[in-house]
This record gives structure tokens, sequence and C-alpha cells, in this order.
């Protein structure tokens, strides 16, 4: 009788113990159960479902109809990071708009954390994966418009996607660093969503400096190289070697690649800032700022598609059809910027514009570049992108 009686107190004991992920905040939350929020996920999913689900058929159709291998690749790393966002709101969005619309209580769902946990590591996972890959491409691109020749023969579509699946992988791996006990996922207001705890305990600062620094790193260095490839294209377009480098294609990649990183910096550095400046000072954690830089963050996976959509070549035609979009230099379609960018270029890099002035007073060697060049860069004419 005893021993039955012990055994009825432990399991009841052991029932009453709070899970991880339930352990900060009580459920369920005590809020007001509107409409509005089930209809705001669910118009933000299928919006952003519907323009990345878009962009991969554009940019599949692209792919197979460009013929350069420097495009190609640019292209699969494009599509890497397109389908990356779709399955993040995919399977993030799918369980937002499910509890706004059942209103399913977490604890009886999920007594173990093992739901809260995949959707913690959907987060982080789908949050990181943007951000590394525009580092990715940001080094593809400085690799590509500063050294064409060894990257032309060092980098293939199948290592291109050997690349991005490394990115997956080492997203993967940040992500499953609270599985193996450097910090955890806690169930966050209003009770709609999973994400990294975000206090000042060692284990869960850590991991929360590990997520904010990666994110900021990847981001620093995509601006730093980047702003290296733009003032190497705009010597190249502007210099006097215009005439014999024409690199609108490489143009046009660059453009793409400063808006998405442009749109990933405004939408998660006020978020990565804000985790690690709340970890770090040790105050306490402000959800209503919390959920409005999650909503910015989460905002990157909707606009990203549009970059590419909206700024091609063939579309940019039909708006301005009148412009001379022909395979000469883009530098021609703005002579006083180009005037001002070749000045600005040659203080920073004169060294390298004074030797295509000597090039011009050797015919021979300029005959033997172009050659090179001719080789080198032999991509199919844009029109049809």
């Amino acid at each position: 009788m005893d021993s039955s009686l012990f055994d009825i107190n432990k399991t009841s004991a052991s029932s009453n113990v709070t899970p991880v992920c339930f352990s900060i905040n009580s459920t369920p939350f005590i809020r007001n159960h509107t409409i509005t929020p089930a209809y705001f996920s669910a118009v933000f999913t299928a919006v952003g479902l519907s323009s990345n689900l878009f962009a991969l058929v554009v940019l599949a159709k692209t792919f197979h109809r460009t013929k350069s291998r420097v495009r190609s690749s640019f292209l699969l790393f494009l599509g890497g990071l397109v389908f990356t966002d779709f399955m993040g709101l995919l399977v993030t969005g799918s369980i937002v708009v499910s509890f706004h619309i059942t209103h399913f209580n977490w604890r009886q769902l999920d007594p173990h954390c093992h739901f809260c946990n995949f959707m913690g590591m959907s987060m982080v996972f789908y949050g990181l994966c943007p951000l590394l890959l525009g580092a990715t491409m940001a080094v593809e691109r400085f690799v590509g418009i500063n050294r064409p020749f060894a990257r032309s023969k060092a980098m293939s579509n199948s290592r291109a996607c050997s690349t991005v699946a490394m990115v997956w992988v080492m997203a993967g791996c940040i992500s499953l660093l609270p599985l193996a006990g450097l910090g955890s996922y806690r169930l966050q207001f209003p009770g709609s969503w999973c994400f990294l705890s975000i206090s000042s305990k060692p284990l869960e600062m850590i991991f929360g400096l590990i997520f904010s620094l990666v994110g900021l790193l990847s981001l620093a260095l995509s601006f730093l190289l980047n702003t290296v490839s733009v003032i190497t294209l705009l010597k190249v377009c502007c210099g006097q070697d215009s005439a014999h480098r024409r690199r609108d294609h490489e143009v046009e990649m660059m453009v793409q690649l400063i808006l998405i990183m442009t749109i990933a910096s405004v939408c998660w550095c006020p978020l990565l800032v804000f985790i690690a400046q709340t970890v770090l000072s040790g105050s306490e954690l402000n959800i209503r700022r919390l959920l409005l830089w999650l909503r910015f963050a989460t905002g990157n996976q909707v606009l990203d598609p549009w970059v590419y959509i909206l700024f091609r070549r063939a579309i940019l035609k039909r708006m301005a059809p009148k412009m001379d979009w022909s395979r000469s230099s883009i530098a021609s379609f703005y002579p006083s910027i180009s005037t001002s960018f070749r000045k600005l270029t040659r203080a920073s890099l004169g060294g390298t514009l004074d030797h295509s002035d000597h090039v011009r007073t050797n015919p021979d060697k300029a005959r033997e570049e172009e050659a090179s060049l001719n080789v080198s860069d032999c991509t199919p004419p844009l029109d049809s992108i």
C-alpha cells in the first residue's frame, strides 16, 4: 500500500515538472484571440510563398537558357537563397498560422518540447542561411570580378551546389547547439512561436552571441567584399578600357547582390544587435521590441525574391524600351556620372588605370589582352534572360 502511494506521488511530482521550453513564460498566455493576427499571418505567408515560388520558376528558366559558367553559378547561389526563403516561410509560417486559427495549447500538444525545439531550430536555421548565403555570394562575385581567370578554372555548377550545401550544414550545426546543451529554445509571447532563449545565463548568453555574431559578421563581410567589387566594376566600366571590357552581365549581378545585402541588413541588423545587447547588458527582455524586430527579420524572406524578379535586364528593358540596352558599357547611359566615377576610381585605383593607359600605347599587347578577354567573357546576350 505504501509502495503504491509512493509511486502515485512520484508520478504526480514528475507530471508537475515544467519542461525547459515553458520555464520562462507561463502558458497558455493571457490574451484576446482576434482574427487580425490570423489574417495577417496567413496573408504574409501566402505572399511570401507565392513570391519565392515565382522567383524559383523564373530562375529555373533562366538557368536552362544561359550558357555562361559565371552566370549559371550565380543563379545556383541565388536559387539556393530563394529556396531557403521558401522553405523557411513554409515551415515557420504554417506553425504560426495554425496557432492563430486553432489556438492550440503547447503544453498539451508538446509536453516534451520536441515541437517547440523543432520550430526554434527552424527559426535559427532559416534565419542564418540567407545571411551566410549572401556572404558566400559576395565572396564568389569578389573572386569572379577581381580574379576572373582563377575563378573560371575553379568554380563549376557542381562546386556551387556543394557550397550551398555546406552553408546549409553550417547553419544546421549552429541550430543544433541547444540540443547539445548550449542554450535552449523557449516558447515566446504571444505563444505562437519558439525561439532561442535570450538571457544573461552563461550558456544561453553564449548561444545568443554566436547567433548574433555569425549574422553580423556575414553582413560585414558582404559589405566589405561588395564594396571592393563595385569599385572594381566602376573602374572597368568608367575607365579608359571600358570599350574593351564589356561587363554588363557582371554589373547586373552586382546590382542584385547589393540589393540583397541591403535588404538583409535592414531586416536583420536590428534583431541581431538587440539580441547581443540584451544578453551582454543582462537587462530584462523587452517583448515588444523583440516582436517588432522579428517582424522586420521575417520580411527578408518576402523581399529577397523580388530583387531578382524586378531587377533583370529583360524587365528593365520593358520598363524603359527607349533606352539603349545593347551590350555596350552601362556607363554610357550616364556620361556625366561616368566621368565623376572615373575620377574617383582613378584616385583609389590609379595604378590599374595607368596600366591600361600603358597598354594603349602598345598595340600588340592590347590585341593580346582583348583576345584573352573575348575568350573568358563568352556570356550569351542577356536580352533573353
